[in-house]
């Protein structure tokens, strides 16, 4: 196993490591301790600022996040993992900022099967989400984290991981008391139909043999307000977070993330020989669409009726005037009775 950062800390990310308790400390403090003039700290401070993270400065008490932030930490995050799973890690690396973690991971040579490859970072500036759609994540707020592996052979029903690995998801929630997660087709958790997360699967490989995917995650821990105001805006859609649902519960994103990669690769290893089948039941008892009056959004077409699961391969089943409909792919959106 390789757990690393791609190189030392920055002075940016020392900068940053510093101001992580939220509280204030004088320009003249953080340059004694980078060994840097004051006028650096302060370009740090904007440098950093233009990368998206707010700072606050109040004159003769310094700099400071608004918020206490727990930023990433490989070793936390390699002690939370038991050793089955450490042993399933091929490398782990956590960046500052990165356009995608999916991208850094599909741009990364593949490791060999059953063995996962991981990327985390405090910034995305080209995260995406389903059909081209941005991904928001101010800095500290959530968890953006892509796992790579390779299936030595395509398992069955592979077009249905999205679904598995969103049954993963509620697992390792479940872990710190987030029971009540639910799972809207194809792949975004949600609660009080609210969005919680999302999922973004990659893939590289043929129908029969070797095949990569590089699975994109995103889950809001503890949105500012006006963060969620603009994901609302972009994706017509209430947002929540893990601090809403858990309050003083909420565990901190080390944690979360060791959780999250152990029931990931465990899902993975169990999709591989059983396929979609093994995970379908528990997702049938999370799917948040049951039954519901839906309307589906595809190409130019939108097709109102009940939704009945998914089907063996991952599709969406739509019952139209009586007759069972499939959607591969499209919107689904609630509608009334």
């Amino acid at each position: 196993m390789i757990i690393k950062t791609p190189h030392k800390p920055s002075r940016r990310e020392r900068l940053l490591a510093m101001l992580a308790d939220g509280e204030f400390h004088s320009g003249e403090k953080l340059a004694a301790r980078l060994r840097i003039s004051r006028s650096a700290v302060w370009k740090i401070v904007g440098t950093l600022r233009a990368m998206g993270v707010e700072i606050e400065s109040a004159a003769k008490q310094g700099y400071r996040l608004p918020q206490p932030v727990e930023l990433y930490d490989i070793e936390r995050i390699r002690e939370s993992l038991s050793l089955p799973y450490l042993d399933r890690i091929a490398a782990l690396t956590a960046l500052l900022q990165v356009d995608s973690t999916n991208h850094y991971l599909v741009d990364t040579a593949p490791a060999a099967p059953q063995l996962a490859q991981l990327c985390i970072a405090e910034i995305q500036s080209a995260g995406r989400g389903r059909r081209g759609r941005s991904w928001l994540a101010p800095f500290g707020s959530g968890v953006c984290l892509s796992l790579a592996w390779s299936f030595e052979e395509s398992p069955p029903n592979l077009s249905a991981l999205s679904l598995a690995v969103g049954v993963a998801i509620t697992r390792a929630l479940r872990r710190f008391g987030g029971n009540d997660v639910q799972l809207k087709w194809p792949n975004d958790l949600v609660w009080r139909a609210r969005k919680l997360g999302g999922i973004l699967i990659e893939m590289r490989g043929e129908s029969s043999g070797p095949t990569r995917v590089v699975i994109g995650l995103g889950l809001n821990v503890r949105m500012p307000s006006s963060a969620r105001l603009e994901l609302a805006k972009q994706q017509a859609a209430l947002i929540t977070d893990l601090h809403e649902i858990l309050g003083d519960r909420t565990p901190g994103r080390n944690a979360l993330i060791g959780a999250i990669i152990e029931e990931l690769i465990a899902a993975l290893q169990v999709f591989e020989r059983q396929g979609f089948e093994a995970f379908a039941e528990e997702w049938r008892s999370n799917d948040a669409l049951k039954d519901a009056n839906v309307r589906v959004l595809c190409a130019n077409e939108s097709v109102s009726g009940v939704a009945r699961g998914s089907a063996p391969d991952g599709a969406l089943l739509v019952e139209v005037d009586g007759k069972l409909q499939r959607f591969v792919s499209g919107d689904v959106s609630l509608r009334a009775a």
